[in-house]
């Protein structure tokens, strides 16, 4: 589990433009796994008071992706995109829609720098206007990220426990 020494940082970097950034401590192979392998996204992204659903999960350059989150309430609501290049296990490069708000299209960038062991995970995110930027952040943005991204430490710590344990020997 990733703590207070290992932040997710955010840096505005435009009008239109912000990026967040975390190093995991977990190989890049293992992080570009986790965030393209439809097995793994429900396990971290979103909040953890939501269930996440994968809908649809294409990931190669003109796939398309669909999650859709499930709240205690039985609210539903989707997030979709399309993923415009993916160079495993360095670069993945997808538009992300919330489907309630239609026409607000974003591009994420996510780069995946080899850390001798650890991965530093940099998402890039290019909003249509500030507006847009602003609106995502007034909603909640950092704080659902650094979440997800908290869930993404503790899945990727137990997946490494689980492949250096001991196995029985008979």
């Amino acid at each position: 589990m990733t703590s207070g020494a290992n932040p997710t940082t955010f840096t505005r970097l435009s009008d239109r433009e912000g990026s967040m950034s975390r190093v995991f401590d977990a190989p890049r192979e293992l992080v570009f796994q986790a965030y393209t392998d439809p097995a793994h996204i429900p396990h971290w992204w979103g909040p953890r008071d939501v269930t996440t659903t994968v809908d649809t999960m294409d990931v190669k350059p003109g796939g398309a992706w669909r999650y859709v989150h499930r709240g205690a309430n039985g609210a539903e609501y989707g997030f979709r995109g399309e993923y415009r290049e993916v160079v495993p296990p360095e670069r993945l490069v997808s538009t992300f829609e919330f489907e309630p708000m239609p026409g607000h299209i974003v591009v994420d960038t996510a780069i995946f720098e080899d850390l001798d062991g650890k991965t530093k995970l940099t998402v890039t995110s290019l909003f249509q206007s500030a507006a847009d930027f602003d609106g995502m952040l007034e909603s909640g943005m950092e704080s659902g990220a650094t979440e997800s991204w908290d869930r993404l430490a503790e899945l990727l710590a137990s997946q490494q426990e689980r492949t250096s344990a001991p196995r029985p020997t008979g």
